[in-house]
C-alpha cells in the first residue's frame, strides 16, 4: 500500500515514482492546484493535485482533514519560492497520479496541532491524541528506551524472564489491587506491586541474572507521576555487590542517553550518603541543577529569645536551617508572602527571612522582622556560615527536622527555578546509605525505609533488637534531576536475618510465615547473595521527553483519580458475573 513513509522523502527520490498512505493534516486550495499535507508517523509530505489529473483532482476537493488517503504520484522538486525550509521533506513534492479514500473522517473533537487542548478530552480521544506529532515521538523514544535496555541486559548476560501477574497480596507499602478467584469462592488473588518476591526467588533457582519489563499495580492515591499501572524494569542478579550492581546500572543508562538523545552523561556518577543528602538538600533525592543548599544554624540559635528558633534548636529531633539565596533583597513583600504559602504544603507553619542590604553594615545592615530578636553574634554567625552578600536573601526553617527538611528542600527548587538558577544540564546521582528503619509516630512502629527485604549492613545486625533506628541499610538509589528513576539494594539472604527484620516491622511468625512463607522457607534453601534494582521506566522516559507528567508518555493512561476517560473504567459488572464470583454488593439504603 505504500514504498515510503511520508517523512522520509528526500531529494534523492525526485523523479520516482513512490506510493503514500497516511491522514489529511491540511488541505490548502491555491488558484485551481490543491496542495495536501499527509501525515503518518514519520513526518509530512506535500502532495499535489493538478486540474489536468481530473479523477484524482475531483477526489481531492471533497477531501478533508484526518481522511485516510493512499496515493501513488512522482516526486519532483519544489518550485523556487516554495522550499518550506522548516520541514524535512520541504525541498520536495509529490504530483499525484493516484488516490483513493481509505477512509473518512468526521471533524476531530480538536486540531491535531492544537497544543492548549485539555487533557480530559485528550484523554476522551486518545487514539486521535497519539496522532498529533509529540505524542508520536514520546511513543517512539520511549519504543527506543526499551529497545536500548533490553540489547543492554541482553548483551550482559540478563535472561527475560516473565512472572505471575495473579499472585498473594504482600505488605509491600501501598494497597493491592485484588481479584476475587471464581474457583475458590471467598478467596483473592492480588496484582503485583512489583516482581520483588519472584525475582528473589529465581535468584534461588540459579538464573543468576534476571531483568523484565514489567507491569506493576499500586492501589495509591495519585499525583503527576504515579498511575495505578505502571511499567517497571526489573533487574536482579546473584554474586555480585552493591558497587558492581550500580556499575552495571550506571553504564546502561549511561549508553542508554548517549544512544536515544545523543546526551553524554558523566563518566562517573557522583555518590552521596542519605545523611549527607538530607542535610544539605533536605531531601533524599535532591536536584542537583540547582547550587542552592541548606545550612544548618540550630547552634547558633540555642540561647535566643526567640522560641520560634530556640524550640527546635534545643530539640533533639528538630532542625534550624538557612537558605541564602543571591539577590533575594529584590525580593517583594507578596513575593515573600507567596513562597510563605509555598511552604505551608509541607507543614511549615511560616518563613522566616532577612533581607541583607549592607552585609558590612551589622543590624542596621538587615531588613526583617526577627532581627531584633537576635543578638549581635548570633547574626554575625549567620552571616558568615551562610556566606551572604549585600543584596542577599536569607529564608529560615524552624520545626521537626522532617517538616524543616520537605518545606526548604521543596523551596530552594522553587525559588531556583523561579530565580534562573537552575541549570540546563542532566544531573545523575547515586543516594546511599539509607537508614534501615523509619520511626512512624502515628501507627507506632518501624517502617522499612525501602522494603522488608533489603539487607542491613552486616556490621550492624548486633544493633538489630536494640537500636534499630541507628542500623543503616545496603539501598541505593538513582537519581536525576530531582527525580528518583530507579532504586534497589543487596538482599537478605538468610533467614535468620530476614526474620530479625520482620520482627522490628512488627510481622510476628505466624504473620510472615502466612505472607511470605514461600520467600522464608525458599531462602533455606541455599541462596546465594544477590541483589537489584527497579527503574521507573514511565519516569525515566517523562525526564528523558521534557514532558510534565507521566501520563504523556503512557499510551492510554488514566486520569489522577483513577478512571480511564476512554473506555469508562473502572465499570459496573452484571449481577450474574458477581454471583459467579461469589461477591454480594450490600446496597446503600438513601436518606429521606
Amino acid at each position: 500500500m505504500r514504498s515510503h513513509y511520508c517523512g522520509e522523502l528526500n531529494e534523492s527520490l525526485i523523479g520516482q515514482e513512490i506510493q503514500l498512505a497516511g491522514w489529511v493534516n491540511r488541505r490548502r486550495d491555491h488558484g485551481g492546484v490543491i496542495f495536501i499535507d499527509l501525515r503518518d508517523r514519520e513526518g509530512l509530505a506535500q502532495i499535489v493535485f493538478d486540474p489536468d489529473r481530473a479523477e484524482p483532482f475531483e477526489i481531492a476537493e471533497h477531501v478533508r482533514s484526518e481522511y485516510v488517503l493512499g496515493i501513488k504520484g512522482l516526486v519532483r522538486e519544489r518550485p523556487e519560492g516554495t522550499i518550506n525550509e522548516d520541514m524535512p521533506t520541504g525541498k520536495v513534492e509529490v504530483l499525484i497520479s493516484e488516490v483513493e479514500v481509505l477512509n473518512r473522517a468526521k471533524t476531530p473533537p480538536f486540531m491535531i496541532d492544537d497544543d492548549g487542548m485539555g487533557e480530559d478530552i485528550r484523554l476522551r480521544y486518545r487514539y486521535v491524541d497519539l496522532r498529533r506529532p509529540v505524542m508520536q515521538q514520546r511513543m517512539k523514544l520511549r519504543a527506543a528506551v526499551t529497545r536500548h535496555i533490553r540489547n543492554y541486559l541482553d548483551s550482559n548476560g540478563f535472561l527475560d524472564i516473565e512472572t505471575p501477574m495473579l499472585t498473594r497480596a504482600t505488605p509491600e507499602g501501598a494497597r493491592d489491587y485484588l481479584v476475587p478467584s471464581r474457583t475458590h469462592p471467598g478467596e483473592f488473588f492480588a496484582l503485583p506491586q512489583s516482581p520483588q518476591l519472584f525475582k528473589q526467588l529465581l535468584m534461588v533457582s540459579g538464573m543468576d541474572r534476571y531483568y523484565q519489563v514489567v507491569r506493576c499495580f499500586r492501589d495509591e492515591d495519585l499525583r503527576a507521576d504515579r498511575q495505578p499501572e505502571f511499567t517497571q524494569l526489573d533487574i536482579e542478579t546473584a554474586f555480585l555487590n552493591e558497587e558492581q550492581i550500580m556499575g552495571l546500572m550506571e553504564d546502561m543508562v549511561r549508553g542508554l542517553f548517549k544512544e536515544v538523545l545523543g546526551t553524554e552523561l558523566p563518566d562517573q556518577f557522583q555518590q552521596m550518603s542519605y545523611d549527607e543528602a538530607m542535610r544539605r538538600y533536605g531531601s533524599d533525592r535532591p536536584d542537583l541543577r540547582v547550587s542552592l543548599e541548606l545550612i544548618d544554624v540550630a547552634d547558633l540559635m540555642t540561647e535566643v529569645d526567640f522560641k520560634v528558633f530556640s524550640g527546635p534548636a534545643n530539640d533533639p529531633n528538630g532542625r534550624v536551617a538557612a537558605l541564602c539565596l543571591p539577590g533575594g533583597n529584590s525580593l517583594s513583600r507578596k513575593d515573600i508572602d507567596g513562597y510563605t504559602k509555598f511552604v505551608s504544603i509541607y507543614g511549615a507553619r511560616g518563613l522566616a527571612y532577612i533581607k541583607v542590604n549592607d552585609v558590612e553594615g551589622g543590624r542596621d545592615g538587615l531588613q526583617s522582622p526577627i532581627v531584633k530578636f537576635l543578638p549581635d553574634d548570633t547574626i554575625a554567625g549567620i552571616l558568615e556560615r551562610t556566606g551572604a552578600n549585600s543584596g542577599d536573601l536569607i529564608f529560615f526553617g524552624a520545626d521537626k527536622a522532617k517538616v524543616v527538611n520537605e518545606a526548604l528542600g521543596a523551596l530552594r527548587v522553587k525559588v531556583g527555578e523561579d530565580r534562573g538558577l537552575m541549570s540546563a544540564e542532566w544531573k545523575p546521582l547515586w543516594v546511599v546509605d539509607f537508614p534501615m528503619f523509619d520511626w512512624d509516630e502515628k501507627s507506632d512502629r518501624w517502617n522499612a525505609i525501602h522494603h522488608p527485604f533489603t539487607a542491613p549492613n552486616s556490621d550492624q545486625l548486633g544493633m538489630m533488637d536494640s537500636e534499630p533506628g541507628k542500623v543503616y541499610s545496603r539501598a541505593y538509589d538513582m537519581i536525576l534531576n530531582g527525580s528518583e528513576i530507579g532504586g534497589g539494594s543487596i538482599r537478605i539472604h538468610d533467614p535468620e536475618t530476614q526474620e530479625s527484620v520482620l520482627k522490628v516491622l512488627g510481622i510476628g511468625d505466624e504473620e510472615a510465615q502466612d505472607k511470605f512463607g514461600f520467600l522464608l522457607d525458599a531462602l533455606k534453601y541455599g541462596c546465594p547473595p544477590h541483589g537489584g534494582m527497579a527503574f521507573g521506566l514511565d519516569r525515566l522516559v517523562m525526564l528523558m521527553a521534557g514532558a510534565d507528567s507521566i501520563r504523556d508518555v503512557m499510551a492510554f493512561p488514566k486520569t489522577q483519580s483513577a478512571n480511564c476517560l476512554l473506555t469508562g473504567a473502572p465499570d459496573r459488572v452484571s449481577d450474574h458475573q458477581l454471583r459467579e464470583l461469589n461477591i454480594r454488593l450490600r446496597k446503600v439504603q438513601k436518606a429521606e
